[in-house]
């Protein structure tokens, strides 16, 4: 039988080379999914990772993708670097579209030009109302937060399809449930004419530098990740347990509201049912593929925006279903499991019979 044993030390090496390891795996069962399905394997791989860089305006869509992946993925950084578990992103980027669009709708012939600075603090005011509700029951009554996060994802997309199928929804838009298109002067400056990149792409990098020092060069950001790795070093220290959950709550729904903000005001430019469109459970995979380091967040949301477009492309190009994106997004997920558990662990044969009496031994 097949045992897994405690590796004595597991590899450095490894620990940064196993996201390309599982990537490298990912593309060899994409090539037997292609051609299981009856297509061209070498135009679908093109579709997932040539067609997403190959001109400006496609490198252009990647960074639009890129950014809500890289904003909610270094909130919830520090989130798993703290031992809190939020798997409501989601819930937390749909609250802070609701609250920006809420602020954008108030725009009129008077708004000033700054009005989408205001508009995109709506939107981190709104993740944090909302990751706030979980802090609120693990704090005071010690409910788990991956279930309480998870199910205010749902109480989440319920209030926003309240919405824009009732007091929000546009009288004059032929009955779709969606809201007005937002007054020209919210929407957020752009950075490259012509295309859909706009400032968002620098509050991301932005984060990701702030997130940096804050991990490895304050006491604060100290705090938070012995908090996680040792809880009881934590205490001795004197570092407030219930201080890093809120930190790391807030951090987080702060990060999926800004999201959620810049979605709404910039490439959508009104609130519709299809605002929700997984980036808050994808950042999970961004957060871990990138080893919860921001350089390494940076780079698996640039590949996790690429499943995203090639999953689109797919779906016109190759006649494949939309869901292709969460297939390889699933598969990236699980070698890297994979791939961290050998990291972990090494695999050994023993037979039954010296398990037999390994067992009568103790």
């Amino acid at each position: 039988m097949l045992r897994l044993e405690p590796r004595a030390q597991p590899s450095t090496f490894w620990r940064y080379a196993s996201p390309l390891l599982a990537l490298a795996i990912t593309v060899i069962l994409g090539i037997g999914l292609f051609m299981a399905l009856g297509k061209d394997p070498v135009r679908g791989l093109g579709v997932f990772f040539w067609e997403p860089i190959k001109s400006v305006y496609a490198l252009s869509e990647l960074m639009v993708k890129a950014t809500p992946l890289l904003l909610i993925a270094l909130g919830l950084a520090v989130c798993f670097r703290s031992n809190v578990w939020n798997i409501g992103a989601e819930g937390q980027f749909v609250m802070g579209a609701v609250f920006a669009s809420g602020v954008a709708l108030m725009a009129d012939a008077n708004t000033g030009s700054g009005f989408w600075v205001l508009i995109l603090l709506a939107g981190v005011v709104g993740g944090m109302v909302w990751a706030s509700i979980t802090a609120v029951l693990r704090d005071r009554f010690n409910a788990s937060e991956i279930l309480v996060s998870l199910m205010l994802v749902y109480v989440a997309v319920m209030a926003l399809n309240y919405l824009v199928y009732g007091p929000w929804k546009d009288p004059l838009g032929y009955n779709f449930p969606q809201t007005k298109t937002f007054d020209a002067i919210t929407q957020i400056p752009k950075l490259i004419t012509g295309t859909r990149v706009n400032v968002g792409v620098l509050l991301a990098l932005a984060g990701a530098a702030v997130l940096w020092v804050f991990l490895f060069r304050t006491r604060a950001g100290f705090a938070q990740q012995v908090g996680g790795l040792a809880p009881a070093a934590a205490r001795y220290a004197g570092f407030s347990s219930r201080k890093a959950l809120w930190v790391a709550l807030l951090t987080s729904g702060a990060a999926a509201g800004l999201a959620g903000g810049l979605e709404v005001a910039g490439p959508l430019r009104q609130l519709t049912p299809f605002v929700p469109a997984g980036y808050g459970f994808a950042a999970i995979i961004v957060a871990f593929v990138g080893r919860l380091h921001p350089v390494g967040m940076v780079l698996s949301a640039l590949l996790m925006s690429m499943f995203y477009i090639g999953g689109e492309l797919a779906q016109s190009r190759l006649g494949l279903p939309r869901s292709m994106t969460g297939v390889f997004q699933g598969l990236l997920l699980f070698t890297l499991l994979a791939c961290d558990t050998l990291m972990q662990y090494r695999v050994r044969w023993v037979s039954s019979a010296s398990s037999s009496r390994s067992e009568g031994a103790l």
